[in-house]
């Protein structure tokens, strides 16, 4: 039994290669005109704070809020495809739920071992920033980004100064 359970657990650490350390980010993709009310819905009914440091990404309109548990929503305007589409299926505005990894070099290569088929954004949001996208079995698009290079937890950044978020 216990020789079963050690190839389990070897079969399992093969198929798990990409090492994912936590949610970082829900983006809710949506068009320029709804993204100012989307956002007030988000502090004046949910009470979630925005994050008055969100990068300039141009060409999307949008927001980050602050979500107690160390995680964010992101906003994202755009109307039709985002300039940053790699074509059909292949927007990073789009709905995505947005992973941390611990080496996003080492999960590249993971992804290309494993066959996955994956989109990349270099430096967009951010100097040293690069994000994989894959599409999960259901279709969900899911961004991979180093841990560390990002401001959605709130935790790891500087306090903006008194009346930011108003």
């Amino acid at each position: 039994m216990a020789a079963i359970l050690n190839m389990r657990a070897s079969i399992r650490e093969e198929i798990m290669a990409v090492e994912v350390l936590e949610l970082h980010h829900i983006g809710l993709g949506m068009g320029n005109d709804i993204a100012d009310r989307t956002r007030d819905y988000y502090r004046d009914v949910l009470n979630l704070t925005q994050d008055a440091g969100r990068w300039h990404i141009p060409g999307i309109h949008g927001y980050f809020l602050d979500i107690p548990s160390d995680v964010q929503i992101h906003l994202l305007g755009s109307d039709g495809p985002s300039p940053y589409s790699k074509g059909p299926g292949k927007d990073p505005v789009e709905n995505h739920i947005a992973l941390a990894v611990a080496d996003i070099g080492a999960a590249e290569r993971e992804l290309d071992k494993l066959g996955v088929e994956y989109f990349a954004l270099d430096n967009v949001a951010s100097p040293d920033l690069k994000q994989l996208f894959v599409r999960d079995p259901a279709g969900n698009l899911v961004e991979l980004h180093q841990v560390g290079l990002c401001r959605c937890r709130k935790s790891l950044r500087a306090q903006p100064a008194a009346g930011a978020n108003e």
